[in-house]
């Protein structure tokens, strides 16, 4: 099979040489050009045509960022972002990335190998599996709806990873304040679940915030598992609550999908509904099938909209999706769904 050809973008020349030297010894992926800047990055994607490009957030002469909203629109293709605990990292979600890794704050050759075999590969090769061209879409208007079934009662579970950010704010700018309570999964590390449901309180009508545990799910707002913990829906007295506490990875991952929707067949049976966005793996497709068991309305994103078919696939083929539909559709299917 034909090498991942990777181009490295660092201004960091001891960061970048150990990048370029970690992402070689992984025999599928060949690194066909490193760059210290935007402008050496633009020449090296005309001459080498890479088909994915690391790029780091903070760059002399032009940030990664703006670097990457002038790039998309000519040359649309898969970019991993490489970022600090910051915020800036979903802009760049929003222009076009596939997805992004933590850097690690400590630079010892050990520490550096870790990261770029547990993460950066990995998530290389799913990038270059991306075709980011049939990915680029405008923005829909989402009609106003109004919600009949009493909000209380009600619970709206979502998990995603790879490619997630975009997806669920996508999904969430169709709610309006009338949505019953939301609970959801996406993969993230520490640090940027905070920054991520900041941005998302800040873009969409409903109130997004970073669950905190004994937070009460209720109408018009949507709760964010933190990174590295499992969150699970609880009822008390008719209302509903998070339980968010410190445990292992389930599936393998902290927090898991398959955690929160379990918990969801569990406390809010059918009165639920549960959707499952793009990503990679197979997290969250037994507890949606749960969740349909107990006579929830599941949704999943279909493929031609996924930026990485793999979650929502698994969910699909063993029976836990009702309805599989494009990522534009699905919170008007919510709200047909509870009208």
């Amino acid at each position: 099979m034909r090498k991942i050809k990777v181009l490295v973008v660092e201004d960091s020349a001891v960061f970048r040489e150990m990048l370029v030297k970690g992402l070689e010894e992984e025999p599928g992926i060949e690194v066909v050009a490193e760059a210290e800047n935007p402008f050496e990055a633009r020449d090296a994607i005309e001459k080498y045509q890479p088909d994915v490009m690391t790029l780091d957030i903070e760059l002399p002469k032009m940030s990664g960022i703006d670097f990457l909203k002038r790039l998309m629109p000519q040359y649309p293709m898969p970019v991993i972002m490489l970022s600090g605990l910051n915020g800036k990292v979903f802009d760049a979600m929003a222009a076009g990335a596939v997805d992004f890794v933590h850097k690690p704050t400590n630079l010892s050759s050990v520490s550096v190998k870790e990261f770029i075999r547990q993460e950066l590969i990995v998530k290389v090769k799913v990038a270059a599996t991306v075709d980011v061209g049939k990915l680029m879409r405008r923005d829909r208007v989402h009609p106003v709806r109004e919600v009949r079934l009493t909000p209380q009662n009600c619970v709206i579970a979502i998990g995603a990873s790879t490619g997630g950010p975009e997806a669920i704010k996508e999904v969430l700018s169709g709610f309006g304040t009338d949505i019953p309570g939301v609970v959801i999964v996406q993969h993230m590390p520490p640090g940027f679940t905070h920054s991520y449901a900041e941005r998302l309180n800040r873009l969409c009508e409903i109130e997004v915030k970073e669950a905190e545990d004994g937070d009460e799910v209720k109408q018009g707002r949507a709760l964010l598992a933190p990174g590295a913990r499992q969150m699970r829906l609880v009822k008390k007295d008719l209302r509903y609550f998070v339980s968010v506490k410190e445990e292992e990875k389930v599936s393998g991952h902290c927090p898991s999908v398959d955690v929160l929707f379990a918990s969801v067949a569990k406390e809010a049976g059918a009165a639920s509904i549960g959707v499952i966005l793009t990503g990679m793996g197979g997290d969250g497709s037994k507890g949606m099938k749960d969740m349909r068991n107990c006579g929830a309305v599941t949704i999943g994103q279909n493929e031609e909209t996924c930026v990485v078919y793999g979650m929502p696939k698994v969910a699909y083929d063993i029976g836990a999706v009702a309805h599989q539909l494009p990522l534009g559709d699905i919170s008007d299917k919510v709200y047909d769904i509870l009208t």
